[in-house]
């Protein structure tokens, strides 16, 4: 039942009479009357006043605007699928969501739903009018968040990114170092989860020989291999959860982590080439391979990931000469005669050993891959290159882009070996440095074994030809 206002007016339509539209009439006195309605054979709505039995009004079915409680009801059904047959019932959560879309626009209501109740589609902006903007903010349709898929602002690329990792402790427990946030670094140039006290850590490890890689502030794989490492050479574990436990051991192993150095003219001078080409046909034609800047060559001089070096050093202009910049105080690199080599695939670390035994350093280490392992077994050392050319074969070295023909690639911390080549028993295979420190540890080798270049020196300072070299898988 709804109650209409009907206007003063008369009206000559009736029931069953084709019309193409239609206006409310009603009495005279301008109150409140019951009507009703039906609909005719056309599918029009026909609206009539209860009282007298006179029709009000015809709408044609596009149009109609009222419905009978009989036939809402009906409606009502449809819209929550009660109308289907036993056994297909829609779950009611599911009959609420639709019903709920429907109200709110988001959906078409089912086939025959609305019939006779029709109307033009609301466009999101009219069911929800945008709001004007305040003076001073940004547009709304600007996205500001980065792609969850896409690496952090001030993070290194995912293949150079290493996981934060767990610590053994001195009582045997995992532990995290602690967070913390220096006072003059440019944060924006961190890797996540950098800190001041876990450099330390690797500045103290890299003095007693036990390279955690690149000291870039962060916790990792390689770090976590040389913490093993401390604890087999000193006999004793590294309390990294104790921050002035690794002070007094800083202290003891040559005073301050870091230190200043004066950039010379020399330094800046160089040379330096703007890039280094990735094709090894572009590489052959070049003299040198050598540093790119001032902050790679100096980083890898303080054993220092380029970006922390940066970031230590917020506003320095690393090009001038007379510049003093802080850098890790790495101290002296470990001296002494190798009686035996061990390249630990799975460990993905080189350890050598003096005589009786003893643990004189450990290097993080790239060794092979699936498709080029390394060698199995035990080899030897047959000669060692300081600063090589690389000779590339095709035939015998892997294909590397469309270069098929023999090359030789010109000595340089950039080459494809790095600073140093130790030549092992077996031919094309040796322990050699890299361009790319930060990816030791992290990605595969051509099935040679690949060091950080000061670590490759260091090794190659104390070794010499007729060593073993066993290899473990």
């Amino acid at each position: 039942m709804i109650r209409l206002l009907i206007i003063s007016a008369t009206c000559a339509l009736i029931a069953g009479t084709d019309v193409a539209s239609a206006q409310l009439f009603g009495s005279g006195d301008n109150r409140y009357r019951e009507a009703d309605s039906y609909i005719d054979q056309y599918g029009r709505e026909v609206i009539f006043d209860r009282e007298t039995g006179r029709v009000i009004a015809v709408v044609p079915p596009g149009e109609r605007r009222y419905l009978s409680p009989a036939e809402r009801r009906a409606e009502r059904r449809r819209e929550l699928g009660r109308d289907q047959v036993r056994g297909e019932r829609v779950p009611l959560g599911e009959r609420l969501r639709r019903e709920l879309e429907v109200h709110l626009g988001l959906r078409e209501p089912p086939a025959g739903a609305f019939e006779g109740r029709e109307r033009e589609p609301e466009t999101a902006r009219q069911r929800f009018p945008e709001r004007p903007l305040i003076p001073g903010e940004a547009p709304r349709n600007r996205v500001d968040r980065m792609p969850l898929d896409a690496p952090e602002q001030g993070t290194q690329p995912p293949e150079q990114d290493e996981q934060l990792a767990a610590v053994p402790g001195d009582d045997g427990n995992v532990v995290t170092a602690p967070p913390s946030t220096e006072s003059g670094v440019d944060a924006s140039l961190l890797g996540k989860g950098a800190t001041e006290d876990v450099a330390k850590i690797q500045i103290l490890l890299d003095r007693a020989g036990l390279s955690p890689g690149v000291i870039d502030g962060r916790m990792g794989d390689n770090v976590n291999k040389a913490i093993k490492a401390y604890k087999e050479k000193t006999g004793q574990s590294l309390r990294t959860y104790d921050p002035a436990s690794v002070d007094e051991a800083l202290a003891a192993s040559g005073g301050d982590p870091f230190t200043t150095y004066t950039i010379t003219s020399e330094d800046a001078a160089g040379p330096y080439v703007a890039s280094v080409p990735a094709d090894y046909g572009e590489k052959a034609r070049l003299d040198r391979l050598p540093f790119t800047s001032v902050v790679e060559m100096l980083a890898e001089r303080f054993h220092m990931d380029e970006r922390y070096l940066k970031a230590i050093n917020p506003g320095v202009n690393f090009n001038r000469p007379g510049t003093i910049v802080k850098v890790a105080n790495v101290g002296e690199a470990v001296s002494g005669e190798v009686t035996r080599i061990i390249a630990d695939k799975r460990q993905k670390q080189v350890r050598v050993y003096g005589s009786g035994g003893r643990l004189m350093a450990a290097y993080p280490a790239t060794i092979g891959s699936e498709g080029t392992p390394s060698p199995s077994g035990t080899v030897s050392v047959e000669r060692i290159a300081f600063d090589p050319e690389y000779t590339y074969n095709p035939k015998i070295n892997f294909k590397q882009g469309q270069n098929d023909k023999v090359l030789t690639i010109p000595p340089g911390p950039n080459g494809p070996v790095g600073s140093i080549w130790i030549a092992l028993s077996k031919p094309t295979y040796g322990i050699h440095g890299t361009p790319e420190p930060s990816k030791i540890g992290k990605t595969f080798s051509h099935g040679c074994v690949r060091l950080t270049n000061w670590d490759a020196t260091e090794l190659a300072k104390m070794v010499s030809e007729g060593v073993t070299v066993e290899f473990l898988d």
